[in-house]
């Protein structure tokens, strides 16, 4: 039983309310009430995950939905796993997630995802995180000088 954490919920909740906003600002689109529904019940029993195979039909369809536009895997292309270390150092994942990737169930892979974040200890978070934001600010100096050049 793989559990949804409330935290998806909410984040699926915010999505769609972004995707399909409230005309009078106050009606909710279908798929934010069915997950508003789970939330509200996650929050009354003090409850931090629900069971992806008892949720609720409409519920499901819609965090499926939020689930579609979210990254599958953690993967850097750097599998540490390989050369035999239990735990991947480029994304965080166990050598089993690494293994059974592509059959686990959402619900599972949302849980590896929030386990590897929560750590932050995966080469994702930091090493690689640093060149990434360098490139991306680098990239963003190149287009700025490019743009000034243009304009003269």
């Amino acid at each position: 039983m793989a559990g949804i954490h409330i935290t998806d919920i909410e984040s699926a909740i915010n999505w769609w309310r972004e995707r399909s906003p409230s005309p009078d600002g106050i009606t909710a689109c279908p798929q934010v009430r069915a997950l508003a529904e789970v939330y509200a019940l996650l929050v009354y029993y003090r409850e931090s995950e629900c069971d992806e195979n008892s949720m609720p039909a409409k519920a499901k369809a819609a965090w499926l939905a939020w689930y579609a536009t979210m990254p599958d895997a953690p993967c850097i292309a750097i599998c540490s796993t390989s050369q035999g270390d239990a735990v991947c150092k480029g994304c965080g994942r166990t050598e089993g997630e690494v293994q059974h990737w592509t059959a686990m169930t959402p619900g599972e892979k949302r849980s590896a995802w929030r386990r590897i974040t929560l750590e932050g200890t995966a080469w994702r978070f930091n090493r690689y995180a640093e060149r990434a934001r360098e490139a991306q600010q680098a990239q963003a100096a190149t287009s700025v000088v490019s743009t000034q050049t243009a304009q003269h």
